[in-house]
Order: structure tokens, then sequence, then C-alpha cells
């Protein structure tokens, strides 16, 4: 079914829209701005936690709530949601003694979260109140309350919860990101917890996906190109890597340099001859999204990279090749 919308209602619904964009981006600048040493508290908190982090809130803040527990848990700071209905029948039996409870409300006056809190009280677990409301009932019971700028919703009638919720969320991956840099959490780190699609794949270590052993194509630099075009069809990587007496690699001849020198004595030329030299290289322990990078360099592009720990003197252990990156699903 077609809908017919008059140019009118088009600009009509884009200054809406615009409106409300403008308005959560004025709450989020009022929010860095209202950051004060309750930020530093509550990072340092939570740091100190060795249980988990229970992230809980009611309506429109259980859903905010579950996403800033999903991302503290994936950046390294183990943490669940629960609900603070389910908490008052039975729930409350996830939260352990060496938890510490994060309670968004943007009233602070949140009824179904007084079984939670006072749960937390009663077994002193660490309490940091994300509210609006300094003197609300949830505010006078937090370790450490983060307050949020008393801004207009973006909803016209100012009821539906619309910057207020931005503000909490984006207050949660400020916690989240402020947690991992304080623990040095690393992208191998985020790779643990992301094992899956395109992340996961970019996030592989090159070492788990490079050729090794006798599948390497290698040849001395005074091999005869004739010899050394055999080697190279036989591995099909389509290229090869030009090593000296010590196993360095010194060189390599791509398809490129073969046209290069293409005349009626290649092949019984040297491959020292027709090589590149000092070729680029990657270590094992790379990201497979740096090996992706150096191969799709838009100066110098190559299908194929020889792996080169710092500490085996120059020996190539492995080579990658861009179809290793696309099935692997990086590229």
């Amino acid at each position: 079914m077609s809908v017919i919308v008059t140019e009118t209602e088009k600009e009509d619904a884009l200054e809406t829209a615009r409106a409300v964009l403008a308005s959560e981006v004025e709450g989020i600048e009022a929010l860095a701005a209202a950051l004060d040493d309750g930020f530093r508290q509550a990072v340092a908190m939570l740091a100190a936690v060795s249980g988990r982090v229970v992230v809980t809130g009611m309506g429109k803040s259980g859903h905010i709530g579950r996403k800033i527990a999903a991302t503290l848990a994936s950046t390294g700071t183990p943490a669940l949601f629960v609900h603070p209905a389910e908490a008052s029948h039975g729930d409350l039996g996830m939260i352990l003694p060496n938890d510490a409870v994060l309670a968004l409300s943007n009233s602070g006056e949140t009824p179904e979260l007084a079984d939670l809190v006072g749960h937390s009280r009663r077994f002193g677990l660490p309490l940091i109140a994300i509210t609006r409301e300094p003197g609300s009932a949830l505010a006078q019971q937090a370790d450490v309350v983060l307050l949020l700028p008393k801004v207009p919703e973006a909803c016209p009638m100012g009821l539906a919860p619309t910057t207020s919720t931005t503000m909490q969320l984006a207050l949660g991956d400020a916690l989240a990101v402020a947690l991992l840099t304080r623990r040095g959490f690393t992208a191998a780190d985020f790779r643990q917890f992301h094992p899956g699609g395109k992340l996961g794949a970019r996030l592989k270590r090159v070492r788990e996906l490079m050729h090794d052993g006798a599948a390497l194509p290698l040849v001395a630099p005074g091999t005869r190109m004739s010899d050394a075009l055999l080697v190279m069809t036989e591995k099909r990587f389509g290229c090869l890597g030009v090593i000296d007496d010590g196993g360095k690699l010194i060189g390599v001849i791509t398809d490129g340099d073969l046209r290069r020198a293409m005349g009626p004595d290649l092949l019984v030329r040297p491959a020292g001859e027709i090589m590149t030299a000092s070729p680029r290289s990657i270590g094992p322990d790379a990201l497979a999204a740096e090996a992706l990078h150096v191969m799709t360099d838009a100066a110098r592009p190559i299908t194929a990279l020889f792996v080169v720990p710092a500490n085996a003197g120059g020996a190539p252990i492995g080579i990658l090749h861009i179809h290793d990156l696309l099935r692997a699903g990086v590229a």
C-alpha cells in the first residue's frame, strides 16, 4: 500500500527529527560539563569490585541498563542486568557478596528498586546511582551519585524518556570506557569476548590464519628463475620469498616483478636480480585487521605477506594471502 506524503509533511518530520537530535546533543553536552569527582569515585569503586557489576533499572531505564551491562561485560568488567521486580521475587539470590550495584532511575523514586537497594545496604554492597534528583530516596542511599543534568526531554510533552535515557546510555558508555582504559584492556582482550562475526574475524591473530612449514614459497638468491618459477607455481601464492644463507628474508618476487623483468634471459637470471629488496612483512601476533591494512595500502597494494617474528633474525615462519583474510571474513 502506497502512502502519499506531502512536501510539508516531509519537512515537518525532518524539523522534528533535527529538533530531537539537537535536544539530545544539548543533554550530552550538559552531562559532560556536569561530570565531577563523583565519576572518578564511581570508576574507582567499580574497578575495585572482585565480583560483578549488577545493573538495574525499571522501564526505559531498565532497557538502558541492559545495554550498559552488556557493554561493561564485553569490555572486561563482569556485569549482569537484574530486573528490580524479579529481584523481589527471588532474583536477589543472583547478587553475591562481592558484587556492586549500579542503579538507574531518572526520578530516584522508583518503588520497584526498594528491595534491591535494601538488599545492597543490608550486605554492604557498593551502590552507585544514576539519577536526576540529588534528594531522592535512591540518591540518599547510594555511596556515589552520578547526577543527570535537569534538561528538557526531547518529547514535546516532556513526558516520554528521551534525552534523559540518552544521557544514561552515554554515561554508561563513559563508565565502561574509563574502566577498560584503567585496566589496560586491549584489542586482544576484546576479542576473547567477541569471537564470532566480522569483529571477531578482524581480531584474529596472523598466526591463526597463516600458512607455515613446507607451504612457504622460498628460494635462495642464486636460484635460476626457471627453477624459482616452478616453486612459485607449486606453492600457489603468486609470489616468492628470497632468503639468504642464514634464512633471513631479503626480498620478494611478485607477478609485477616478473613483468618488469620480462625478457629473453629471464629464465637464466638469478632470483636475487629479479626480487624487490626489503619486502614488507608482519609479525605472527599482529591482528588480522593490521595485515589487511598493510596489504591494501593504497600506495603499494599486495596480495601476500610474509610473517616474520621480531626475534627470528628476519627468518619468515609463515605467509598470509589476501584470500586467507577473505575466507576468515576479515576483508
